[in-house]
Formats: structure tokens, C-alpha cells, sequence
């Protein structure tokens, strides 16, 4: 029976344990394992709603173990420290609890083939100051501690009616749905005591360093997000770079930004032991370097995909790391891991670009999707567009339940919010 390791069990990961567990681990054809240092997973995308609690770990968050069990699959808890390319096997590292005590050792997994997909996290780019004083979003962890400040600074600017201050450097997508989440959750506050802070009182900074935000999409959207946050009262800083971090805030050649709660969602960067692990090529931001059957350039058994690979498009252009990319990356990768077992040939990965959007909370949503036409796109904004961006993620949910239970969850949802809180208040 082959072995099939999965490292990473984000937007990849996941549904690829689920797709070749019920492909392949319920007839006993392969023995599927899934590696993650969480116990439980969060749509990536999803972040910033996590951050300002719109969103309840303690509802969404899929636990890997019970999900495993379901799914034919298994579940290991750690992280990947080594891989033997000769013996094929992977070394974890050992598993410490809050006080240093070993819950458990170092241990080693056996494999036939290998996909790596551990995502990515934003990037420094080595400015002084921005471990030391930044919140950042790559993680659920990173995301609590956020929201554990935010609702602190909440607390305290009520009773002092002091401003609110968060200054966010970084005008992707990231940044600019959390500023725009931070407008919804002072909203929400004043429906659970929070009487003296609203809007008016809150300071809201987004700093980016080209020319626009949203550089990545195209300009009618990049206009449009700008002057729905500058409606809220964002206020938007482009071609503003930043020399370095402080308590106090954001220094740039022109002064210092400031802010309370300072958060850094600039850049991408794949994990450094990437660059450093079993041999395997890599470029300058840490990822894996695979060839158009997302097999990693020097060894077929390793495949590698999502944010932490570079993966050229048909024009030889690195495909952008995004949700919908490492979801389509994983079904190819299930397609080509089942040709390898049934002795048929690889077939090549093509992206297939259906869009992006945008989503500025409860305010609006902007964003293209593509037409039936290649090449062809249109413009989406408003209702439609936020029908949209929610349809994202219940195709994501569907990709790991199916449709059926998708549909019980969205109605399990409902049930909730009239009985829970609309904002998760710890």
C-alpha cells in the first residue's frame, strides 16, 4: 500500500487529505497522512474576520483529528523539521506543552510520495522594528492575539474617549479588508456596552508602498476599495515607504505614522527551512521550485504547491499566491497522485483565473470575475459581489464536507445568530 504525506493542512492541504482519502484511503489503496502544527483549521482568507471576532474560531474552525476519522484519512500533530530523500521519510519535531515538558518526541513518518504545501506568511523585508512591534494575520494564533488588543484598546478608549488608533502597513487584500472589518466591529461593540466609542472615534491608518492599492488587481477595483474605505474615514497612504518600526509607529521619510496597535500585512514569504531542507531547489522568498506537474524540480516523489511554491502560468509568469490557486493546485496534485498509482501519466497544472474579490465587510465587496470568453472579465461591486465573495468560502467548505452538509452548516449558522453574539466579545 502506498503512503501519501501531506504537509500543511491550509487551503491545499485540506482538501486534498479529503479528496484522496475518500479516493484512495476508503478502499485500502493508499494510507493517507495529514502533518499540521494546529489542531484545527481556518480558512486563511478569513483571517481578518477572526482578528475582530465577526468570526468565532470556536464555531468554524474544523478539527483535523474529527475530520480525519470521517474522511479516511490520518492526522499527525507537528512540524516538519528534515526530510531523507534517500529513505523517503520526514522528520517531525518534538511537541513541548507552555511550561517545556515533552508531550511528545521527535518522530519520523515513512512516505512514497510527499506534497508539501505549508503556505507562506508575510515578509519583513528586513525593516527594523517589525517583529519587535507588529501584529501580523498569517495564523489563527496571530489573528487572537489581535483581537485580544483590539477589544483591550476597545475597552479602554471607551471609558478614557480616547481615539482609537490602528495603523495597518500593507494595501492587499489583507489589509484592506481589515480595515474595513475594524469599521464593522465598533458597530457591533455599541450593542454590548460599549455606549461612548463609535466611528467617529476611530482612527484608522492603511499604508502602501506603490502607487494604488490592491496593486495585484486591476485599477477599477483598486479606485473603488479606496473610496469605499475613505467613506468609512480610512485614512489611505500610497507610495509610502517605510524605514523602520517603533513603539510610537510607522516611520517613513516623511514622518512618523502612528498608531496604538500597529499591524504589518505586506509581502509574502514561504517558511525559511524550505530554502535549507533535503536539497530541493527554491528562489529569493523561500519557495519550492516545481515543474508544470507540480512535482518539486529534483525529486518526482515530492510534490509542492500553494503559496510555498513558484509555479509558472502559460506565460511563464509565477502564478499569484491565492486561495483559488492552491485549491486548483490540489486537485491537480490528487489527479496526478492517482495516475502515479494506477501507472498513468502526469498531466501538466493550468491555472484557471476566475477572479478576485475584495470584501470591505458589511460595506461592500469589488471584484472581477471572469467571463465565459477567455480573456474576458467584468466588474462586480455591491450585493452581488459580496453574494459572490460568500460563495467563495461555501465552495471551500463544500470541497471538504460536500454540498449536503455545506447547506446544514449555512443553516446551523442562521440558528446561531440569533442566539449568539454577532461578535465574538473574548
Amino acid at each position: 500500500m502506498k503512503k501519501i504525506l501531506i504537509v500543511g493542512g491550509g487551503a491545499g492541504g485540506l482538501p486534498l487529505a479529503t479528496f484522496l482519502g475518500k479516493k484512495l484511503g476508503k478502499k485500502g489503496r493508499a494510507s493517507i497522512t495529514l502533518v499540521d502544527s494546529n489542531h484545527s483549521h481556518i480558512w486563511k482568507p478569513r483571517f481578518h474576520e477572526v482578528a475582530t471576532g465577526s468570526l468565532d474560531t470556536d464555531l468554524d474552525a474544523i478539527s483535523y483529528r474529527a475530520h480525519a476519522k470521517v474522511n479516511h484519512y490520518n492526522f499527525e500533530l507537528g512540524t516538519m523539521t528534515a526530510i531523507d530523500r534517500d529513505n523517503k521519510t520526514v522528520q517531525l519535531s518534538a511537541i513541548d506543552d507552555d511550561s517545556g515538558g515533552e508531550i511528545l518526541p521527535a518522530r519520523q513518518l515513512d512516505y512514497d510520495y510527499l506534497c508539501i504545501t505549508v503556505g507562506s506568511r508575510s515578509n519583513d523585508f528586513g525593516v527594523g522594528g517589525v517583529q519587535q512591534h507588529c501584529y501580523f494575520l498569517d495564523s489563527s494564533a496571530q489573528a487572537d492575539r489581535f483581537r485580544t488588543q483590539f477589544l483591550n484598546n476597545c475597552l479602554s478608549a471607551n471609558h478614557s474617549q480616547k481615539p482609537l488608533s490602528i495603523s495597518i502597513l500593507g494595501g492587499g487584500a489583507t489589509g484592506v479588508e481589515l480595515a474595513a472589518e475594524i469599521h464593522h466591529a465598533i458597530d457591533l461593540l455599541k450593542l454590548y456596552g460599549h455606549d461612548e466609542l463609535d466611528r467617529s472615534r476611530l482612527d484608522v491608518k492603511l499604508i502602501e508602498a506603490g502607487e494604488r492599492l490592491l496593486p495585484a488587481l486591476k485599477e477599477r477595483i483598486s479606485y473603488a476599495a479606496r473610496a469605499q474605505l475613505e467613506a468609512m474615514g480610512v485614512k489611505v497612504h500610497t507610495s509610502t515607504a517605510v524605514t523602520s518600526v517603533t513603539e510610537q509607529g510607522f516611520n517613513t521619510k516623511d514622518g512618523v505614522i502612528k498608531g496604538d496597535i500597529l499591524v504589518w500585512a505586506a509581502g509574502i514569504l514561504a517558511p525559511k527551512f524550505l530554502s535549507e531542507i533535503a536539497g530541493l531547489e527554491s528562489n529569493r522568498i523561500n519557495q519550492l521550485l516545481v515543474k508544470p506537474t507540480l512535482q518539486t524540480t529534483n525529486d518526482d516523489t515530492i510534490f509542492a504547491f500553494g503559496d510555498c511554491c513558484s509555479c509558472p502560468d502559460e506565460n511563464g509568469k509565477p502564478i499569484a499566491p491565492r486561495a483559488q490557486a492552491a485549491q486548483q493546485m490540489a486537485k491537480h496534485t490528487a489527479k496526478n497522485i492517482v495516475n502515479l498509482i494506477n501507472d498513468k501519466p502526469l498531466t501538466s497544472f493550468k491555472y484557471n483565473d476566475k477572479g478576485s474579490l475584495v470584501s470591505l465587510s458589511k460595506f461592500a465587496s469589488v471584484g472581477y470575475m471572469m467571463g465565459n470568453l477567455r480573456g474576458s472579465n467584468f466588474f462586480v461591486e455591491g450585493w452581488l459581489a459580496r453574494v459572490m465573495y460568500i460563495g467563495l468560502y461555501r465552495l471551500h467548505q463544500a470541497a471538504l464536507f460536500g454540498w449536503p452538509k455545506t447547506i446544514m452548516l449555512l443553516t446551523a449558522g442562521r440558528f446561531n445568530s440569533l442566539v449568539r453574539p454577532k461578535l465574538k466579545l473574548h
